[in-house]
């Protein structure tokens, strides 16, 4: 059987990890055996906080519609409950982006909700 020098491919296959891990820190961007290791905890993260972010933005917009709701004297609780009683259709970004940009749009709801 003919013999398989493997210099090209060896060589092809540590700089397309290294190109992966351009940017990291000390021996990870330079070193393949340190940049294989990063690069497979970068991904288990990346992996993880691709649904962590989810509940990380929900978590911010029920703080900011409860702060909104709280200044005009209403619980974030009673609030979503009167969002549900009134039929009014609007998720929790939504209703987190008026309270933040548009703080007498999210007014004239909270009236809708009290009446």
């Amino acid at each position: 059987m003919a013999r398989v020098k493997r210099g090209t491919t060896k060589t092809r296959k540590r700089e397309r990890l290294l190109k992966r891990t351009k940017g990291y820190r000390w021996r990870r961007k330079s070193t393949a055996r340190a940049a294989k290791q990063a690069l497979m905890k970068a991904w288990s993260y990346q992996y993880r906080d691709r649904r962590r972010r989810k509940r990380d933005f929900r978590a911010l917009w029920n703080v900011r519609i409860n702060a909104a709701a709280r200044a005009d004297g209403i619980t974030y609780h009673a609030f979503i409950a009167g969002l549900k009683r009134n039929n009014i259709a609007l998720d929790r970004k939504v209703l987190a982006e008026l309270a933040l940009a548009h703080p007498e749009i999210f007014k004239e709801i909270l009236k809708a909700i009290k009446s």
